[in-house]
């Protein structure tokens, strides 16, 4: 089995976040995301989560950076299809303003 990274996304100016959620949306929105995840355990490496601000590190220095990154996840495979696949109808752009998930595989350390 293969290990990839998953990423979800958002957009820079979505039309509304969890914060705009009423408390019933935002709790069917969670127990969508908990069934997913409930229902690919034995896939699922490393539950990941949301992710805060970004400070990105450079030959410049240390300084707050943006992106679209919101969350994490990390699933086994067989390849990078068939994990991808697994996020088709994701609670993260059905439910809640996300725009996607990226997927993409953790190669070995050249020489190791």
């Amino acid at each position: 089995m293969k290990k990839f990274v998953c990423l979800f996304t958002g957009s820079a100016n979505p039309p509304r976040g969890p914060n705009d959620m009423s408390p019933e949306e935002l709790g069917k929105g969670m127990a969508a995301w908990t069934k997913w995840m409930s229902d690919h355990a034995k896939s699922i490496k490393d539950t990941g989560g949301p992710l805060g601000k970004t400070l990105k590190t450079s030959k410049s220095g240390v300084h707050a950076a943006k992106n679209l990154v919101g969350g994490y996840v990390i699933v086994e495979a067989e390849s990078q299809e068939a994990a991808a696949k697994m996020f088709e109808g994701h609670p993260h752009f059905t439910v809640f303003p996300g725009e996607g998930v990226e997927v993409m595989e953790v190669m070995p350390i050249p020489g190791s």
